[in-house]
Parts: C-alpha cells; sequence; structure tokens
C-alpha cells in the first residue's frame, strides 16, 4: 500500500460491531407475528420493498425497519392486522434498540496497534441516535479523531467526507463489510478500500464484485488489516 496513507476510515455496523443479525432475527419474528396473512418469502420480499422504498423519508436503522414492518403488516392483511400485533411489532424495535454492543473479535486490538500511526475515522450510517448510542457503548471512541454518521455512503458523501478531513482520496483507506457502501464509492473517488466480508448482509446492499483493482485488499479479518498497511 502507498507509503503516503494517513486516514483509515472504518465502517461501524458488522466492520467494528455486529449489528445484522440483529435485524435477521427480527424478520423471523416479525414474520411468526404475521403468517396468517402470508409465507414467510412473501411477508420478507414486502418488508425488503417498504424498506428500500422508504429509505429516502426514514433513512436507514431501526426505526425505519420498524415502520416498514409496521407497514407491510398493513398491506398484507389488508389494513385487518390488530393493533395488539401493531404493538408487538413496536416492541420488537424497543428491545433492538436497547441490545448491548459486541465487538467483532480483534476489533480493539487492531485500533490499538494503528492509534498512534495513522489517524483515525469512523464513518457510519443510520439512525444518529442509535448510532450514537452504540458508538458510547462500544467503548471504541477513544481510538478516533473524527467520526462521522452519514446520510449515505455514495460518491458525493465521502467526497464531502474528504473535504471535512481535507485530504486527498490517494491518503485514504476504508475498511468495511459493504461492497456497495464502504468499497465501490471510495474506489470510484481514487481512494484505497479493504473489504471484510461479514457472514450475513442486507439484501439491498448485496451488489456484484467490483472489478481487480490494485487500491482493493480483500482481508478475512480485521487483524489482517496491520500486515497489509
Amino acid at each position: 500500500m502507498k507509503k503516503e496513507l494517513n486516514i483509515i476510515t472504518f465502517d461501524a455496523d458488522d466492520t467494528l460491531w455486529e449489528n445484522e443479525p440483529f435485524f435477521r432475527e427480527n424478520e423471523q419474528r416479525f414474520c411468526e407475528l404475521v403468517n396468517e396473512y402470508a409465507d414467510s418469502k412473501q411477508i420478507l420480499d414486502t418488508l425488503l420493498k417498504n424498506e428500500v422504498k422508504t429509505l429516502p423519508i426514514y433513512g436507514y436503522g431501526i426505526k425505519g425497519f420498524v415502520l416498514s414492518m409496521i407497514e407491510t403488516a398493513l398491506e398484507l392483511s389488508n389494513n385487518q392486522v390488530s393493533g395488539s400485533t401493531i404493538k408487538k411489532i413496536m416492541q420488537l424495535g424497543k428491545e433492538q434498540l436497547s441490545y448491548p454492543v459486541k465487538l467483532i473479535d480483534g476489533v480493539e486490538d487492531t485500533l490499538s496497534a494503528l492509534q498512534g500511526n495513522y489517524i483515525l475515522v469512523m464513518a457510519t450510517k443510520g439512525d444518529l441516535t442509535d448510532q450514537e448510542r452504540k458508538i458510547e457503548k462500544s467503548g471504541l471512541k477513544k481510538y478516533f479523531s473524527h467520526i462521522e454518521i452519514m446520510r449515505e455512503k455514495n460518491e458525493s458523501g465521502y467526497q464531502s467526507l474528504l473535504n471535512r478531513l481535507q485530504i486527498s482520496p490517494d491518503k485514504f483507506l476504508m475498511v468495511g463489510n459493504s461492497l456497495k457502501s464502504d468499497i465501490i464509492p471510495v474506489l470510484s473517488i481514487g481512494g484505497y478500500a479493504a473489504h471484510i466480508p461479514f457472514y450475513t448482509t442486507w439484501e439491498h446492499e448485496k451488489v456484484d464484485d467490483p472489478q481487480e483493482c490494485d487500491r482493493m485488499f480483500s482481508l478475512n479479518s480485521i487483524r489482517e488489516l496491520l500486515s497489509v498497511i
């Protein structure tokens, strides 16, 4: 990797701590709550459609997820779903908002080893209140010089981040699990990217692998980052 690299930016959800498994668990609980109206495939397909449709309104995160579950329940039941079921759906979201933050193995050791040698930045997206909660509970805030909760992780979003950091793309490395949000946009603006796949990914984040690029690194774990920079 280029020697002049001096900023390493980390995605948060499913890169620093676990997140997506909680959504998968609550999707299954939601299916059980509304299974009298449709089978699991139809429920999940309709839920995904509603989540994606309302992203410009609700944004990413648990609150939008809960509202999309309620909309899906109403749609599939032809507005016949009970108030009791709606209450249970809301409870799923409240419980998820209180889940503990579970760090992914190797995260703290790696950040500790990098701190002092590089400027470390966290760049995540999602509901502001929930992301701030997870950042505080993670205990990782002390490692980062700058934390950014982005509205959207696309080319313009990353370019705005680079402008705020006052750095050129060739000195910037993004580390994350999502090809769509963490890797491809950064490569497109001339930055470096390290992809660390997580074992489960939201359907909306799934894309084809990008073309081979000497600015992209595929890693099996965050610990391997130390050997490629």
